[in-house]
């Protein structure tokens, strides 16, 4: 197997899934006969979402990049961000990164394909949702991307922020965020969701939502899992 590095702690509840996955199914995937080598790089992530909101790009890459530097000089051999809105500086570290560097964007964009999905919606943060770093995969494959009103986003980005970034899952706000989508099938007629933040399936899941999702977080671990085991 290859050793995993992860940039990890935006948020730390996501962060935890990945580590707890990736050694599951990639001991599985060699018989229970071991354990993968993983090493992760924690973020600030009010550091992280401040440099994000500012749009300090450049400052925000700087910070990631060190981190996996470090990852790299510790002998990572396939490199992933665990965070959907970090990916708005991906294309900047890209370069910099020279081992495989695992797309959130880039998976999900291939299983909405193979799915053969022609109109998604998008619930993330609000830099997810009204930036295109994550929605452009899918618009260069054909499919468009819908994101919900302004007023259902700034619902969204809060219920994300204050409740699931710290594992905190109230049923109220679930039916917020099922309530949000309803109203996207019915105007724009989507047939299935992206969720676009890695804390979201806390909340929503293929029982609860009223189209498919495609969970980003489950789509990227698989993918990890997949070069992982070569």
């Amino acid at each position: 197997m290859k050793k995993i590095g992860l940039i990890g702690g935006t948020g730390p509840e996501s962060t935890l899934v990945y580590y707890k996955e990736l050694n599951g199914r990639l001991n599985k995937a060699v018989g229970g006969k071991a354990f993968p080598e993983i090493g992760i790089e924690s973020l600030d992530l009010f550091k992280a979402l401040d440099l994000v909101s500012k749009e300090k790009y450049d400052e925000l890459a700087a910070y990631i990049g060190e981190r996996i530097a470090n990852l790299e000089k510790g002998g990572a051999q396939i490199i992933a961000l665990t965070a959907a809105t970090m990916h708005v500086v991906f294309d900047k570290l890209k370069p910099g990164v020279h081992v495989p560097f695992i797309s959130i964007p880039e998976a999900a964009a291939e299983k909405a394909v193979s799915k053969g999905y022609k109109k998604v919606g998008l619930l993330g943060t609000i830099f997810t949702m009204e930036k295109d770093y994550l929605s452009k995969a899918f618009a260069a494959r054909g499919i468009e991307v819908f994101i919900p009103s302004k007023e259902d986003r700034l619902v969204v980005h809060d219920r994300i922020a204050n409740e699931l970034e710290y594992g905190i899952v109230k049923e109220e706000s679930q039916a917020e965020l099922i309530s949000v989508i309803q109203k996207m099938k019915m105007e724009q007629g989507i047939e299935a969701v992206i969720l676009g933040c890695t804390e979201l399936p806390l909340a929503l899941n293929e029982n609860n939502c009223p189209v498919d999702c495609l969970d980003i977080m489950e789509i990227h671990i698989q993918k990890l899992v997949e070069f992982g085991k070569l």
